[in-house]
């Protein structure tokens, strides 16, 4: 089981605010690639529902951490757009 920590889609936050804030780097560029990122967890948890309603063998540990990733990950987005 591998577990990815959301700390790296916090990161990508945190370091979108900075290059924003300074002025740095391609800023359209890096706000895409951290919509990817949220959109790919959120992508992994509806396929593990998906896995885990049809009757395929999935742990409901993974299923609920991927879930909860995927939320947490969506929530900070909003926080962030919100700001």
């Amino acid at each position: 089981m591998r577990i990815n920590p959301v700390s790296s889609q916090t990161n990508s936050l945190v370091r979108l605010g900075e290059a924003g804030a300074a002025g740095e780097g391609d800023f359209a560029q890096k706000l895409m690639d951290v919509l990817k990122e949220v959109n790919e967890s959120q992508l992994q948890a509806r396929d593990k529902q998906n896995a885990f309603m049809t009757g395929q063998p999935v742990e409901i540990h993974d299923l609920m951490i991927a879930m909860e990733r995927a939320s947490t990950a969506m929530q900070l987005t909003m926080q962030v757009r919100n700001k």
